[in-house]
């Protein structure tokens, strides 16, 4: 989910000049290809987040920045994901996994806060580990964004672990 952010041309500026980008919208494509014809190194490509065209083991790293916050659009409860959305996240989050190379690092920037998005990352089929940090200004009233790294082949925290599992819990019986 590129959209018509520059991101990637920021990173090819920086020197990461093997830089393929990805979005659901042909024409959000073409014009992210014809803006940056003159980067041979920029890569770009229609695709469904939930069914990457990618053989296994394609990239050293895989970067998301609000694109997973689209499958959360609709719910209602952020305590309480749908079993659709959170079977959405976890397609799409397998993929991820798939695309990875071993000691690859997936790096998810959001404004999902830890309580919500943790337990989604912290799949132990995932074969990953998981740290977060806040980041911001410090401004206490300011939103924070946060930022999610998972590296490939790593062990995933107990504590981690643990809200994983929680997630695909079923919910309790109504009470009497």
């Amino acid at each position: 989910g590129c959209g018509n952010s520059a991101l990637s041309h920021d990173l090819h500026e920086l020197g990461y000049t093997d830089v393929t980008s990805i979005d659901f919208s042909p024409a959000c494509i073409a014009a992210m290809r014809a803006r940056y014809a003159c980067c041979p190194g920029l890569r770009w490509a229609v695709m469904d987040i939930r069914a990457l065209a990618f053989p296994d083991a394609s990239f050293d790293v895989v970067l998301e920045k609000g694109t997973l916050d689209v499958l959360m659009v609709e719910e209602t409860d952020p305590w309480e994901v749908s079993p659709q959305a959170a079977a959405a996240m976890r397609r799409v989050l397998a993929e991820v996994s798939r695309v990875l190379r071993p000691g690859g690092c997936f790096i998810s920037i959001t404004f999902a806060q830890p309580h919500f998005r943790k337990p989604h990352y912290a799949q132990e089929a995932f074969g990953w580990s998981l740290r977060h940090a806040a980041c911001g200004d410090g401004d206490a009233a300011a939103f924070h964004y946060f930022l999610y790294v998972m590296r490939k082949g790593q062990p995933l925290d107990p504590r981690d672990a643990a809200l994983g599992r929680r997630l695909h819990q079923p919910p309790p019986p109504p009470a009497p």
